[in-house]
């Protein structure tokens, strides 16, 4: 049962990461779509495609850090398997209800809830939850800054350029600025789910020696630090949020896209650079960072230059209480989740 129970969570893993792709889709081809520098389907495969060379790219900051949430020693295998549950019923919602809430986020609350559910709030590592937690805020208003910034800068070096003429070149940009932040997306978001994994693969061979650990289950640590996880599991990751960036999410890409501002392509290059520079560095300082957070900071900040109202507060209010309430719901519905596998034997 026990080892039946480690390849359900894997392929939900791989669930949620396909789910993840789709969900986001989103964050990094919204504005390219919204400013039809290329089609729907153009868009997602461009995205999928830099989505998954963000495997050659970044090591495994993320994961290690996702991966100590709470203390695995403390956890069992119905604990990640009813975060994972619950985490895939809140985004499957918030993507029905075409809610840009944040899979990070929920993975980390649906991990939470279960864990504390199971042994009491000491299992999880408070140090970490509050650094996801603060970033819930520091996300959106550091790339709204960034964006600004950028498009403030970009616009007095460019006040004497013929506006057709930028924009022609600014479009071909975009194409630059929207690779790059699918690149941080999926060097951000793939890692989580590998980090729900490892810690899956270490609850499951807690207490036995590692000489024993066959290789395809072999975490190997570095200082504390998770350095190298199974080749199959990494590659997993990245296929599983291709595929989903493929499948699209079609009514979060018109919240991003159109609700919050009109974009044009400068916009749309600003928007994407500055949320790229954000997602670079959280993936840099291993920081678990909400990827649609970021990209709506971001698209604020360049409508800001335009006007105050050329932002849509209001919409931007409904994301915020979404954002606010994801981890607390997400940890509610593991462990109401939880509860209900105790309640059935399972």
């Amino acid at each position: 049962m026990s080892f039946t129970l480690l390849i359900i969570i894997i392929v939900l893993a791989f669930l949620f990461d396909f789910i993840n792709g789709f969900h986001d889709a989103a964050n990094s081809i919204a504005t390219i779509v919204s400013t039809k520098v290329l089609s729907p389907i153009q868009a997602v495969l461009w995205a999928a495609f830099f989505n998954f060379l963000a495997y050659a790219i970044f090591e495994l900051k993320i994961a290690d850090s996702i991966a100590k949430v709470v203390d695995t020693s403390a956890i069992n295998l119905q604990v990640i398997l009813a975060g994972i549950v619950a985490a895939i019923i809140w985004n499957l919602l918030t993507w029905y209800l075409g809610i840009p809430s944040s899979s990070s986020h929920t993975l980390v609350g649906g991990f939470a809830g279960a864990a504390i559910a199971h042994a009491g709030w000491a299992v999880v590592k408070s140090s970490v939850i509050l650094k996801i937690a603060a970033f819930i805020f520091l996300a959106p208003i550091l790339g709204m800054v960034i964006s600004y910034l950028l498009s403030i800068i970009l616009l007095n070096l460019l006040k004497n350029g013929n506006p057709h003429v930028l924009d022609k070149y600014f479009r071909k940009f975009q194409l630059l600025s929207s690779a790059l932040f699918s690149l941080g997306h999926g060097g951000n978001d793939a890692q989580k789910v590998m980090g729900i994994i490892a810690a899956t693969l270490m609850v499951y061979f807690n207490g036995v020696d590692p000489a024993s650990i066959p290789d395809w289950a072999h975490i190997t640590m570095v200082d504390g630090k998770i350095h190298a996880i199974p080749v199959w599991v990494v590659i997993g990751c990245y296929v599983a949020i291709s595929l989903g960036t493929i499948s699209g999410g079609w009514k979060i890409v018109k919240t991003m896209g159109t609700k919050i501002t009109k974009l044009t392509s400068f916009e749309g290059v600003t928007a994407e650079t500055a949320g790229a520079v954000m997602l670079f560095g959280a993936d840099a300082f291993g920081i678990p960072v909400s990827t649609t957070h970021t990209i709506t900071g971001a698209i604020m900040g360049t409508g800001l230059t335009k006007r105050v109202t050329a932002v849509k507060w209001g919409v931007t209010i409904n994301l915020l209480y979404a954002w606010i309430l994801t981890i607390p719901v997400s940890m509610a519905v593991a462990a109401v989740v939880y509860y209900l596998f105790k309640l059935f034997g399972l």
